[in-house]
């Protein structure tokens, strides 16, 4: 409900700015933008511009990792974290990452080395995680339904095109690219 109420807001916003203003014509709507990614289609865009709707593709997502798009300096990916599921202990030595949960319940744990996860914090839909590079870390499934979210990395850290459709895949992915 509350995106719901946040996108109400804003397009109202918009709309008075543009009444405010004098525009008299609109930009075209995404649909048609010649740029705009289709929602059936689910390949690496990257480094083409794009412009997706990030919320609907983190949710509809049901493989574990999937990267929408990779350029020379960003990287997104969508992740499905199942239920008592995590992203896997990890440590980016180069890498600051971004991640936002869309929907469900996790719990955070970072640090300064594998055995000494000492940042630990709850975190839901709408929160916004920030790894710094260098530091390990993992998100843990909490809730009772597939944690939702979205990574952003910079640079990137998996091959354009990346698709893991379960951990198990990831993990070995993950092993032969480092």
């Amino acid at each position: 409900m509350t995106h719901r109420r946040n996108r109400l807001s804003g397009a109202l916003l918009l709309a008075a700015a543009t009444v405010a203003y004098g525009r008299t014509h609109a930009a075209p709507p995404p649909e048609t933008a010649p740029d705009r990614e289709p929602t059936t289609e689910w390949r690496d865009r990257g480094p083409e511009p794009t412009v997706l709707d990030i919320e609907t593709r983190t949710c509809d997502n049901e493989d574990f990792r999937r990267a929408l798009w990779t350029g020379g300096n960003l990287q997104l990916t969508v992740m499905s974290i199942p239920i008592g599921g995590e992203v896997g202990l990890e440590r980016h030595a180069d890498i600051d990452q971004f991640l936002r949960i869309e929907e469900g319940e996790a719990e955070v744990r970072m640090g300064d080395s594998a055995d000494r996860l000492d940042f630990v914090c709850p975190a839901s839909a709408d929160h916004a995680i920030f790894v710094p590079a260098g530091k390990w870390h993992n998100i843990v499934n909490k809730g009772d339904r597939p944690l939702k979210l979205y990574s952003i990395y910079a640079p990137a850290e998996h091959p354009r095109g990346t698709v893991h459709r379960t951990y198990e895949e990831a993990m070995a992915a993950e092993h032969d690219h480092h």
